[in-house]
């Protein structure tokens, strides 16, 4: 697929920048790219790092886009819509506003071609992953291009039914943030047993990256991976037992399920009307 398309970003956030910033690397034009941005700060930060001149609402420039990309809050999404759609009728779309339901987006939006989207922010570096749910009338030349402008932001799965994507909110959208407050305790038990700071949150940094790389290339299930780590009576056994005996497990996967439900709150909260 070429790069003669224009993409349109309701919004110039850090999502859409690290989108931009992909696109930008593969060569897209900056001339392709619209960016309907109202903050004047943001607009130009998109001009210092990426040659685009971002304007501060929409209009009939709009009209132009292929693909529109709505990287917008949900309590923002329905007001931003409202101004947009007279424009953008005959555009793919593609939201990354958590909680949002493709059938309200329809409505807002007036058209069917509607893709929605969970990143994280690790694809702010290239190294996010991003669930995806189409609606029936996004064809597979649609999907093609979704995989194109999202390719530089790391990996991309498509899934099969839209209440899935509020499990995937919870699991990898939310899922950096559980990352860094594991990273946190681990920084505070390494001061507690006398190392710096700096140390301590090196060796958590280090440790969760490989142990990602590890499980990424292995053919294991995590259970078998951890296994091998634990040898019965040794220190990882002792830390095992004590997060056991804490009620680890249970409380993260309640945590999940806290979040799983407050994203289909959210489509209740944000997509009424």
């Amino acid at each position: 697929m070429g790069m003669t398309q224009t993409i349109a970003f309701i919004g110039g956030g850090n999502m859409a920048s690290a989108i931009i910033g992909g696109l930008r690397k593969q060569g897209w034009p900056a001339d392709h790219i619209d960016v309907v941005e109202p903050f004047d700060e943001a607009r130009a930060s998109l001009l210092r790092q990426f040659g685009i001149t971002a304007r501060p609402q929409a209009g009939n420039f709009l009209a132009h886009a292929d693909l529109v990309v709505w990287a917008v809050k949900p309590q923002t999404f329905k007001d931003a819509a409202a101004q947009a759609q007279a424009h953008t009728r005959a555009a793919l779309h593609l939201s990354v506003a958590a909680g949002i339901r493709s059938d309200t987006i329809t409505h807002w939006l007036g058209s069917e071609r509607v893709v929605r989207a969970m990143p994280n922010t690790p694809a702010l570096i290239g190294k996010g992953i991003t669930a995806l749910f189409a609606r029936a009338a996004v064809n597979e030349a649609d999907k093609a291009l979704v995989n194109q402008v999202l390719g530089s932001t790391g990996e991309a799965m498509w899934v099969g039914a839209e209440a899935q994507i509020d499990a995937v909110t919870a699991l990898s959208g939310s899922g950096p943030a559980y990352m860094f407050y594991f990273m946190e305790a681990m920084r505070e038990a390494g001061i507690g047993m006398g190392l710096d700071a700096a140390q301590a949150y090196q060796l958590a940094i280090a440790t969760f990256i490989g142990a990602g790389e590890l499980a990424k290339a292995s053919p294991e299930p995590p259970e078998v991976l951890r296994q091998r780590v634990t040898s019965k009576g040794g220190t990882t056994y002792a830390a095992l037992t004590a997060m056991e005996a804490s009620g680890i497990k249970p409380a993260f996967i309640a945590a999940m399920q806290a979040a799983q439900a407050r994203a289909r709150e959210m489509g209740e909260e944000f997509g009424a009307g």
